[in-house]
């Protein structure tokens, strides 16, 4: 009896420990011209289940995000690949020349050296909101 009563607590002391995805390192680099989409950079990790799947981002000041990716194309030339979803095992870094998040529709008050809060919606339901750093086209990422 007093084995199956630890077994039952260390399950739930386990359970307790695990933890969900998390977000880090959010900035945004504002377009150039304006009217034009931004993007979104971060590093996600994935939750110790190890299968948490990154399906959204949102922000109360765009119209719409999307995650893509950034891939050579037929004669060396770059392009953007649309992604419904990603895979988090372990950590992904979301940097320019891979995947990204594209922000469409900015808000006009958004300005460098501010902040824009996303939010990084999982297929379980869980959801992590972050401010991100605004970066102006020509300065250097954070």
């Amino acid at each position: 009896m007093k084995t199956r009563w630890m077994a039952l607590m260390a399950a739930i002391l386990l359970a307790g420990c695990q933890q969900g995805p998390s977000v880090r390192d959010a900035w945004v680099r504002l377009p150039a011209v304006p009217g034009r989409p931004a993007a979104g950079y971060a590093i996600v990790r994935g939750g110790s289940s190890g299968n948490d799947v990154l399906t959204s981002v949102a922000s109360p000041a765009v119209a719409r995000a999307e995650l893509h990716e950034s891939m050579a194309s037929h004669g060396g030339m770059m392009a953007m690949q649309p992604l419904a979803k990603v895979a988090i095992k372990g950590t992904v870094g979301f940097g320019p020349g891979g995947k990204h998040i594209m922000l469409f529709g900015l808000s006009n008050d958004l300005r460098a050296g501010g902040t824009v809060p996303l939010t990084f919606g999982f297929d379980d339901g869980t959801k992590v909101t972050v401010d991100a750093r605004l970066v102006a086209a020509g300065d250097p990422a954070p």
